[in-house]
């Protein structure tokens, strides 16, 4: 396991030009500060993978997760329900998801991995259910339908919105590498998606997703949004590049990406030691990214170069 020194520099990517930081971001600098870390971990619930012991059981759910929460909730920046695992429980899984919000920390980022995108009213009825009723702090939208599918979660500058950029499959370049004309230019989908959004960040609540899959186009999309906070999915049972996904993705204060981990974390047993072997991989995860982000601030010439 890595040893972490004590020379470290602050995160300091959670604000806007000019301006207060956005309570979303503040909150998810603040967590990465205090925790000395980058890491996310999803909540992805799914009763084939979890300890037998617990599934099936009364409000076995939120006791699986909270006890991930339990184990992790001093090693990470942000926790990240894949709302798509709840809803293939039915109303079981949203009882749970319900009882797992009202247990995450109020201190640690809370990301609706939703993926929403729909127009006009549909889109804001989305945006009502996600930040309202659930009560997440940010969630992650689709730019496929137009930026104007976006304003209704842009309303409220408190939550945070994270945009799919280059998303972590395969299959992601089918679309997202199209060479696309833009101002005089040719460039691949994602980079435009890239500088609209950060063209449109005016009130500081914008983010985008870009999978650690894909380290060289990662490093891309940091030089177009040199300010904007970057969920990175996939650092692992997707085998995503862990330590070049933080170099490429660091913004100029050492700072700006959220590594995100799964099942790597969540199932890493399903024995009676599920906890204590979820908080060892995280211990693990935690340290190695930052770690990287150390060495990469010790650098001069590899900051500068930001």
């Amino acid at each position: 396991m890595h040893q972490l020194t004590a020379h470290v520099r602050p995160y300091a990517w959670a604000r806007r030009e000019g301006s207060a930081v956005v309570s979303a971001f503040a909150k998810l600098a603040a967590a990465a500060n205090r925790n000395r870390s980058l890491l996310c971990v999803g909540l992805d619930v799914d009763p084939r993978l979890a300890p037998p012991s617990l599934v099936g059981n009364d409000g076995w759910i939120e006791r699986f997760l909270l006890g991930i929460v339990e184990a992790t909730a001093d090693l990470v920046c942000a926790y990240k329900p894949n709302l798509a695992f709840f809803e293939a429980l039915g109303i079981e899984g949203y009882q749970g998801l319900r009882r797992t919000l009202e247990g995450l920390p109020k201190d640690v980022l809370s990301i609706a991995d939703a993926k929403r995108g729909d127009i006009g009213n549909s889109a804001a009825a989305y945006a009502r259910a996600l930040f309202e009723v659930w009560g997440f702090d940010a969630v992650t939208v689709s730019p496929y339908l137009g930026f104007d599918t976006l304003e209704p979660f842009l309303e409220s500058d408190d939550r945070g919105v994270f945009v799919l950029c280059k998303t972590s499959n395969p299959g992601s370049g089918d679309l997202q590498d199209l060479p696309t004309s833009w101002l005089g230019e040719t460039l691949p989908l994602y980079e435009v998606v890239a500088r609209r959004v950060a063209e449109r960040n005016r009130e500081g609540n914008l983010g985008l997703v870009v999978g650690a899959t894909y380290p060289r186009q990662l490093a891309r999309v940091r030089a177009l949004a040199p300010s904007l906070p970057i969920l990175v999915p996939g650092i692992g049972a997707q085998h995503g590049e862990l330590e070049q996904s933080v170099v490429a993705g660091l913004d100029a204060a050492g700072g700006g990406v959220v590594a995100n981990a799964a099942r790597q974390v969540l199932y890493a047993s399903s024995g009676l030691d599920w906890q204590a072997t979820a908080r060892a991989t995280a211990v693990e995860l935690r340290d190695r990214l930052e770690a990287a982000r150390q060495e990469w601030t010790d650098a001069p010439d590899r900051a500068a170069a930001r």
